[in-house]
């Protein structure tokens, strides 16, 4: 017969081997010799035709499994992934209603400064004052003009799509660097990513774009530029200050890699720039725009939160509640520092004794180094709204991927992650499962063994 409909299919783990059984009038049996990673070698033991059949199946599994897993396909896996997710943001534009939070407000604060306001305690929208530093509003003034004064939401949609797939490019550059993260669990990021894609094309938050910028840099300090990267990790800085929690890990690797006074003078870099951004602002009224832009101590209301819902409000809001996850954040980023990211260097001290380090850093300790830096300040937080999501969401799968933790115990965290974030309101239930996630990545974490953080620079 020309087909072979294969009725019975025996695979033995033990022996690593694969028995087909066809129904036809052959009575064929085959037998596969499992070879890892997941290659079939089919050995006919009877029947031409069924062993055409058989080989062809095997081949079409072969390679699910291996464009599944092996990296070697990431580049153009990524590629097709930018195709469906132009496809996707297209589509959510036009099938699903924009949601107006915070976009007229933004526009509305900038239009103080078109009109010649430089007084942060004046600028102030539909939600409130002006709380975002000097970056934010330069940004934001070009959109403002870009969308007719902000009038064409439409346009300002489809901008936020172009810069979602800018984010995920270098999202996936990323990943291809430190080369560490299979296909699959790519596919996952782009297919949980309901929130993220709200936040940028359905919301128009601000938070996406300090996290491009955030990116950018972390593409830079993947090319050994230092200097460049520190400038535009500043500009994410001014963008929005939740960057300021990659800071901590930032200048571990700053030590690392340059040494102790080249480090000084990279974050000095930082500071000018936010001087120089922040002039018109601060020449006109420094204490409004340092208390306003800079504010770490700013309350937040309680209906909002997705992270501490349980808890009564009176303690949400109560200051020593605040006291001991500050503490919290500086014990988990002291740990990580001195026992996990600094212990091939000999310990923290000996970063400020090495005057010119003698090693070049590699892709996957940058990154795990930074990427753990912010989920840290993400478990601690005092409070997590909604849009805080892409903070962290596309950290996600190379946090998970850095541990030893199961694949499947991995997507598990992912997808229970994915729920908290998008149960609105947030419930007690959501929050607590957020906090289990979170706890279970950071102990993953600090129980992985770290890989080989340095390689040796190149002589010229």
């Amino acid at each position: 017969r020309s087909c072979c409909p294969i009725s019975e299919t025996i695979i033995s783990q033990s022996s690593k081997t694969l028995s087909l059984r066809c129904s036809c009038c052959c009575r064929g049996n085959f037998k596969a010799f499992c070879r890892y990673p997941f290659q079939l070698h089919l050995l006919l033991a009877s029947g031409a035709d069924c062993n055409q059949t058989a080989s062809s199946m095997a081949d079409l599994v072969n390679f699910v499994v291996d464009l599944a897993t092996n990296r070697k396909w990431n580049v153009l896996l990524c590629c097709f992934l930018m195709v469906v997710e132009v496809v996707l943001n297209v589509a959510v534009i036009w099938k699903i209603p924009y949601t107006e939070i915070d976009w007229e407000a933004y526009m509305q604060e900038v239009e103080g400064v078109v009109n010649g306001s430089y007084n942060y305690s004046t600028l102030e929208g539909g939600t409130g004052p002006l709380v975002y530093p000097a970056g934010f509003v330069y940004l934001f003034l070009g959109f403002y003009y870009a969308t007719s004064y902000g009038a064409n939401v439409r346009l300002a949609q489809y901008i936020f799509a172009g810069l979602y797939l800018l984010n995920l490019a270098l999202v996936f550059r990323l990943y291809n660097a430190a080369k560490k993260v299979p296909p699959y669990a790519l596919v996952a990021m782009c297919l949980l990513a309901y929130r993220v894609h709200s936040i940028f094309v359905l919301r128009l938050f601000n938070d996406p774009l300090a996290m491009i910028l955030l990116f950018v840099a972390v593409n830079f300090f993947l090319s050994g530029r230092w200097t460049i990267g520190c400038a535009i990790f500043s500009l994410a800085v001014s963008v929005k200050m939740n960057v300021i929690l990659f800071a901590p890990g930032l200048g571990i690797l700053l030590l690392q890699s340059l040494g102790p006074v080249r480090t000084f003078v990279n974050i000095a870099l930082c500071g000018v720039i936010q001087l120089v951004l922040g002039a018109p602002f601060l020449l006109e009224d420094p204490m409004a725009y340092i208390g306003r832009s800079f504010n770490l101590g700013r309350q937040f209301f309680f209906k909002w939160t997705v992270n501490w819902r349980f808890l009564p409000e009176e303690t949400f809001l109560d200051r020593r509640f605040h006291a001991v996850l500050l503490a919290m954040h500086l014990v988990f980023l002291l740990s990580f520092a001195a026992f996990r990211w600094t212990r091939s260097h000999g310990g923290i001290p000996a970063l400020f004794r090495t005057v010119v380090p003698a090693k070049k850093l590699d892709a996957d300790h940058i990154v795990t180094v930074l990427f753990t830096s912010n989920l840290i300040g993400m478990v601690c937080a005092r409070s997590l709204h909604y849009q805080f999501y892409v903070w962290y969401y596309h950290t996600l799968p190379f946090l998970l991927w850095s541990t030893s933790l199961p694949s499947l115990l991995r997507i598990a965290l992912l997808v229970g992650i994915e729920i908290a974030w998008n149960m609105y309101p947030s419930t007690n239930w959501s929050s607590a499962l957020l906090h289990v996630c979170h706890a279970i990545l950071l102990l993953g974490l600090w129980l992985h063994k770290p890989s080989v953080t340095t390689e040796k620079t190149k002589k010229p």
